[in-house]
């Protein structure tokens, strides 16, 4: 069974479930400094946690800027990647922020810019590097 949570970082169960997985996915796997991963944002964004039977798989969260609304730290457990399971989590975001009639971006890693592509976001401007990953800007189209 999948049950995905919105949530705020007040509710320290469900995020601490959130960090556990950027933990493993961003600075066990990926190498990103925990500084760099932990950022001053966790009060004003809001956490979303996809459960499969009850196990927490993924996360991810968006904020307001004064951009529009940023996607970020959409994270997978490795052993759960490529099963359609992340689309049911980006698909719940899109779909609640849609209300706010603003750009929808979010900075992609290259790997999966194709991904994004396919759900409808668009590359601006040229790569770039975030905490040592390349990375590009996209935006909903």
């Amino acid at each position: 069974m999948i049950e995905i949570k919105e949530f705020r970082n007040v509710d320290r169960d469900l995020f601490s479930k959130a960090l556990e997985i950027r933990k493993r996915v961003f600075v066990e796997e990926q190498k990103v400094p925990p500084e760099l991963e932990y950022d001053g944002f966790e009060n004003e964004s809001h956490h979303y946690l996809l459960l499969l039977n009850n196990e927490p798989i993924a996360t991810a969260r968006w904020r307001k800027t004064d951009e529009g609304i940023k996607l970020e730290r959409f994270a997978m457990l490795p052993e759960f990647r490529d099963k359609g399971l992340g689309s049911k989590l980006l698909q719940r975001v899109l779909n609640d922020v849609s209300t706010f009639g603003t750009t929808v971006y979010l900075h992609a890693q290259i790997k999966a810019v194709p991904y994004y592509e396919r759900v409808g976001f668009e590359k601006k401007g040229d790569m770039f590097i975030e905490a040592g990953i390349e990375h590009y800007l996209m935006e909903l189209r």
